[in-house]
């Protein structure tokens, strides 16, 4: 049996996405056996910076934190920043938070929880410039290559992904975070 197997696990996304930081963590999981989503503000085909596509699954209006047992938020500036924007990613990542899963965020894709107000307390990294953003939103941030804090983990790029890889197939493993808090 695979160290996933009987996960499902959402990825949430949009146009502008990081291609590596969606399609290696989309690896990393199913090759443990999970089952994957690909979850957007809109159904149809989603684009990465470098041309990848990814058929969308679900659109986030339509989506529930309690279909799945872990979320992964790619980066990609455009991502992050319209991923933010919307009402209903928002409340589904807080979501997340609220019912203790496992959530992984790299580079950009760390911005939303800031609008999710779900790192007040919380150790994380994420792409540098977003550090202010992060700290203002209760956040201690350090520049390190992953942090795990009570089942988020986060990472800074895509230099990061085998350790970032590594650490959401741990923690999706391990399942929901008591102590976790939001």
């Amino acid at each position: 049996m695979s160290k996933l197997s009987e996960k499902r696990v959402a990825i949430v996304a949009t146009n502008g996405f990081e291609d590596s930081e969606l399609t290696e963590p989309l690896r990393a999981v199913r090759e443990h056996g999970a089952e994957v989503e690909v979850v957007s503000t809109h159904t149809g085909t989603i684009r990465g910076e470098h041309g990848y596509e990814m058929i969308v699954s679900r659109d986030t209006a339509g989506a529930s934190a309690e279909d799945y047992d872990a979320l992964i938020l790619p980066g990609g500036v455009h991502n992050g920043d319209t991923l933010r924007l919307d009402e209903h990613a928002v409340a589904l990542v807080r979501s997340f938070f609220d019912q203790h899963k496992p959530v992984a965020a790299i580079c950009h894709g760390g911005w939303i929880l800031a609008d999710a107000d779900v790192l007040r307390g919380r150790k994380v990294t994420s792409y540098p410039s977003l550090k202010t953003d992060l700290r203002n939103a209760g956040a201690t941030w350090v520049d390190e290559e992953v942090v795990v804090d009570q089942g988020l983990v986060t990472s800074r790029t895509p230099a990061d992904l085998p350790a970032f890889n590594a650490k959401l197939v741990e923690e999706i493993a391990e399942g929901r975070h008591r102590g976790q808090t939001a």
